[in-house]
């Protein structure tokens, strides 16, 4: 049997490099809007009503159902609800000196 390592879940989950990035985006991103719906305490209608989306929709955001959510949307989403987003670019790490 054969063990595969992976730098993060997203690589082992993912079918490339892009796919993997795309999965990490959305993950932050929704993290980042539930902390934000948490620490106003606005209910599911109501964080739903700030983002322009439907209450089951915003349930979706919140249990994380990530499949149901393009990196737009949810950049739209997030910006409608008062976040700032900021996405960065970063070379990639260099290997360790051996």
């Amino acid at each position: 049997m054969t063990v595969e390592t992976y730098a993060s879940v997203w690589d082992a989950l993912a079918d490339s490099p892009e796919q993997a990035a795309n999965l990490r985006a959305r993950a932050e991103l929704m993290q980042a809007m539930a902390q934000h719906v948490r620490r106003h305490g606005w209910t599911q209608a109501e964080a739903a009503h700030r983002c322009g989306v439907t209450q089951p929709r915003m349930n979706d955001l919140l249990r994380g159902r990530m499949s149901r959510f393009s990196l737009d949307a949810l950049i739209n989403m997030a910006t409608a609800a008062g976040l700032r987003v900021h996405i960065e670019a970063l070379e990639p790490a260099e290997p360790a000196a051996a």
